[in-house]
């Protein structure tokens, strides 16, 4: 047996033996999802097409074939596919004007994909009034006024309808990016808490009628509940998978990250395993925050993880130590991942990381050890 698989069967034989009938030993249900990994691409995530963040090129969906990847997640906003003035805020009857040659570019790059077998998951990072981002003003809030969610469903049915005929094999429709409740809409800090779950239902619930309304048989999936981490247990009974977040915790993932601390330069440097502030970080308190994820996927419920990773001021030793305990779990549990994002400050290229001997490849610097990480799994 090779070394590396004697290594991982023996720590996940012990796992087993010390927690019992434990979820985290290997499931005897398989994932509904397939095992999907990947990336996702910040083409499309910004409401402005004028600040398109990457440019994802042909070449980019071969490595990722080649590397043996087999998914993308493309979050997107809205705002980017409309036709609106932007020197405005947006008015709700504004919310309805498709702009088509956005759309052709939106659509370019899931065939790009396609092309090199990639299974494309289309999600709205930004939905008619809600994300989880600030920097761009909605006009009502999309669990609280019945406007919002009426144009939410318009959009849904006009992407269901566009992609009518593809396969399930070859798209998926992620409903909605980390939803949750905001103090303010336009504070990236200001508190968040649960959508409540008869809420979360309904809009769940419409969406899904608008895209089956147009094929029956194409998959949706909905992202946790308080910003992707709970499961959302009010749509367990729909047809809907659930999508999880590899991002806990955040003094590993988001350590010094201005968009999610209020002082990001007072911040204790995070170790793995070990005391971090107030928290001591191991394998087994991942454990227990996943657990509910496999015990839902052990239920019959297709799980799958949206978005995982980490910004690049965490120490690269630290971050690949965490993040082999998070894939492990996930993959152990037939649940799979997508790396948050390819190129950039999370990705494998060009992540801008002051501590890792990157590689030349084809004019970007790749983090060959974080791509070995996840081949790995």
């Amino acid at each position: 047996m090779h070394r590396r698989t004697f290594i991982k069967n023996t720590s996940l034989a012990t796992a087993s033996v010390s927690l019992g009938t434990s979820a985290f030993a290997a499931p005897k249900n398989k994932n509904k999802l397939p095992y999907w990994k990947g990336f996702n691409l910040t083409d499309f995530f910004t409401p402005n097409p004028d600040n398109q963040r990457r440019g994802t090129k042909e070449e980019h969906f071969k490595w990722m074939r080649d590397w043996g990847f087999n998914f993308v997640r493309f979050p997107v906003a809205y705002p980017f596919y409309l036709n609106f003035d932007r020197s405005k805020n947006i008015t709700p009857e504004e919310v309805y004007k498709i702009d088509n040659a956005a759309v052709d570019r939106i659509d370019n790059l899931v065939q790009l994909a396609h092309k090199n077998n990639l299974h494309v998951s289309f999600n709205l990072h930004r939905a008619p009034g809600y994300c989880i981002n600030a920097g761009f003003h909605e006009p009502y809030n999309l669990w609280k006024d019945q406007a919002a969610q009426e144009a939410f469903y318009f959009h849904w049915n006009f992407w269901a309808k566009h992609y009518k005929n593809t396969s399930k094999k070859k798209i998926s429709f992620d409903l909605l990016n980390e939803p949750s409740m905001r103090e303010d809409m336009n504070d990236q800090l200001s508190k968040r808490s649960a959508v409540p779950g008869d809420v979360y239902r309904k809009v769940a619930q419409g969406a899904l009628q608008a895209i089956h309304k147009e094929n029956k048989h194409r998959l949706v999936v909905a992202d946790g509940n308080n910003v992707g981490n709970n499961p959302i247990t009010e749509i367990a009974d729909l047809d809907i998978a659930q999508s999880c977040r590899g991002y806990f915790p955040h003094a590993i993932s988001h350590y010094k990250a201005p968009w999610a601390n209020k002082d990001p330069e007072h911040l204790p440097v995070p170790v793995y395993p070990g005391q971090v502030g107030n928290q001591f970080l191991n394998r087994e308190m991942l454990e227990k925050y996943y657990k509910p994820w496999i015990e839902l996927k052990n239920k019959g419920v297709g799980v799958h993880c949206g978005e995982c990773g980490c910004w690049n001021k965490t120490p690269h030793a630290v971050f690949l130590a965490w993040f082999n305990d998070v894939l492990d779990i996930l993959s152990s549990n037939k649940i799979g991942f997508a790396l948050w994002e390819f190129i950039g400050d999370f990705g494998v290229l060009n992540s801008g990381r002051a501590d890792v001997a990157y590689e030349d490849w084809n004019g970007y610097k790749l983090d060959r050890k974080l791509l070995s990480l996840m081949q790995k799994y």
